[in-house]
């Protein structure tokens, strides 16, 4: 048994050396369940991936509780196939962690399984919830990424995944609550290159994108491709067309007047104070896309 711990233990420190060798940027995304890393964070994956970074989107429960036909073990598998159906269409890895919807929580086990997540990427950056939202899901993504900030460094800390030599940058996905505080954005990203592409990974999550029951406003028919397509992008246009609108600002500080005031779909991050703290130059960096006036 000592001996297959040790291969493995070889077997991932050599994996992590030939992941770092390649001296591209490595980003780890958490969701609460398989859509969120995909929708908050999506076509910002979609840039890194066409510049030859590496992008792992996670999904931090398997989405069980979701209100469709099946079982919750049809619907995980269902979720599943989803997320990495979309995950090949923008070009990065999608991974689904072994946890029941709605029963994530902050425990030491779970803090565990997070630091290894980052550690087997050899995380540069790492995106998730706020701590303060609507889901007890999201809110405790954010508190075990929170948590697991300063252990993925530490080396007697699982000892069997070598330890990052550098600590990631943590960011905060955007969202609209208030309390205790605003979302206050350090990034914003022009999608306008790459939300055709969003929409096309967006198309493959079927069961979240189309058959949600939103009231009144109902998606086509699953027969008209054409038209659910058509109905998702306009969808999502309001959305991050509105998410660029709210940060104008930013977007022309970091873009330049002519191009900040063009761009009509965002996605924006905020730094969390867990973590490394970049400078403005150190996020150009991690975020190589901004080709300003």
């Amino acid at each position: 048994m000592k001996h297959v711990i040790l291969f493995a233990s070889l077997l991932i420190a050599f994996t992590s050396a030939l992941r770092a060798a390649d001296e591209k940027l490595r980003i780890v995304v958490f969701g609460g369940h398989p859509d969120d890393a995909e929708y908050k964070a999506g076509g910002t994956a979609v840039k890194w991936a066409r510049l030859g970074h590496h992008v792992l989107l996670v999904s931090a429960t398997n989405g069980d509780l979701s209100d469709r036909p099946g079982t919750r073990k049809e619907i995980a598998a269902r979720r599943k196939t989803e997320v990495e159906a979309c995950a090949r269409k923008l070009g990065v890895t999608a991974r689904v962690l072994d946890i029941h919807d709605g029963e994530i929580v902050a425990d030491l086990k779970t803090r565990e399984l997070f630091v290894r997540v980052m550690r087997e990427w050899r995380a540069d950056i790492v995106i998730g919830h706020r701590p303060s939202d609507y889901h007890p899901d999201h809110r405790a993504v954010a508190q075990l990424m929170q948590d697991s900030s300063f252990l993925v460094t530490a080396r007697r800390y699982c000892p069997d995944v070598p330890a990052l030599e550098r600590m990631p940058v943590f960011l905060f996905t955007s969202d609209k609550f208030t309390t205790p505080r605003p979302f206050e954005p350090d990034i914003a990203v022009s999608l306008d290159d790459a939300f055709d592409q969003k929409m096309d990974g967006l198309h493959e999550i079927v069961s979240q994108v189309y058959e949600r029951d939103r009231g009144k406003v109902v998606a086509p028919p699953a027969a008209d491709d054409d038209a659910r397509r058509l109905w998702s992008k306009s969808r999502w246009s309001g959305i991050q067309r509105r998410e660029a609108d709210r940060y104008r600002d930013l977007l022309i500080k970091l873009y330049g007047e002519r191009m900040g005031k063009a761009v009509k779909y965002a996605e924006t991050f905020e730094v969390s104070q867990y973590g490394r703290q970049p400078k403005l130059d150190d996020l150009r960096k991690l975020f190589p896309f901004f080709d300003g006036d």
